[in-house]
């Protein structure tokens, strides 16, 4: 089936994105951003944009990392934009994770993946924001719309920012404007992870392709098809998929509060 409802203009979506950028930091009177760079897309997409609006010595990134760094290929690119070398932070998180764990008493077994996962995730965020308080800056998130309505992330982790540039797109949405934007062959070419443990991909967890899930969400949410039409579209992943963004619906809903 050919998605060509999913086609973006990259130049007009650029545009539109920093409009939207310089706006919010006009807005807060702060001129000063910080961005955890994992070495994938969403990352280097929203690096990307962030470098259009504001000057290099105001843009603090941080590439934090439990197993191995994954920083080289996103280290050219960075240092191409002229952040000045103590802007630049490698943070490894091992330390801080493993004495939760500890502390925690959690078990090292595939039961406990994702809370441990989640840990990573909240740590690294602990971080970004504690840079954003000593230099006076804003958090700048990396989530899409397709992580978003899959409920793919962790609550007070990743999903924790001060304004979010691609939300808006779809995953594979976001390909198109890392294309037009340049960047490195070797970030876009990577496998899709959020890092939380060994070998784990977003796809390889999902059971689906982005590909696929784009196609859904988007005939389900903005175009109003239910789940059977969507299947006589050729996308027999249609139920999965909406079961990952029912079961995860809950994120979108917390805190519950008495009105």
């Amino acid at each position: 089936m050919k998605n060509d409802f999913l086609k973006i203009n990259p130049q007009e979506e650029k545009g539109k994105i920093t409009a939207f950028l310089k706006k919010i930091f006009e807005e807060q009177n702060i001129a000063k951003a910080v961005i955890g760079i994992s070495g994938g897309i969403d990352s280097a997409t929203s690096f990307a944009l962030l470098k259009d609006i504001l000057k290099p010595q105001d843009i603090f990134v941080a590439h934090m990392y439990y197993f191995e760094s994954k920083f080289s290929d996103m280290k050219k690119f960075v240092l191409q934009s002229n952040i000045p070398s103590q802007n630049i932070f490698h943070i490894s998180i091992k330390d801080p994770v493993d004495a939760l764990i500890e502390l925690q008493s959690i078990e090292r077994h595939d039961s406990n993946k994702v809370r441990i996962g989640n840990i990573a995730a909240r740590t690294r965020m602990i971080i970004l924001y504690d840079l954003a308080k000593k230099y006076k800056a804003l958090v700048c998130g990396t989530e899409n719309k397709s992580e978003n309505l899959l409920g793919y992330f962790t609550r007070f982790g990743d999903q924790a920012s001060d304004f979010e540039p691609i939300e808006h797109l779809y995953k594979t949405q976001v390909y198109q404007l890392a294309q037009y934007l340049n960047l490195p062959q070797e970030v876009i070419n990577q496998a899709p992870s959020a890092g939380l443990w060994k070998g784990q991909t977003d796809e390889g967890q999902f059971g689906f392709t982005y590909e696929e899930a784009d196609q859904v969400l988007f005939l389900h949410f903005e175009k109003n098809l239910p789940v059977e039409k969507i299947e006589a579209l050729g996308l027999m992943n249609a139920k999965t998929i909406l079961d990952w963004h029912k079961q995860n619906l809950f994120k979108h809903l917390t805190p519950y509060t008495l009105h």
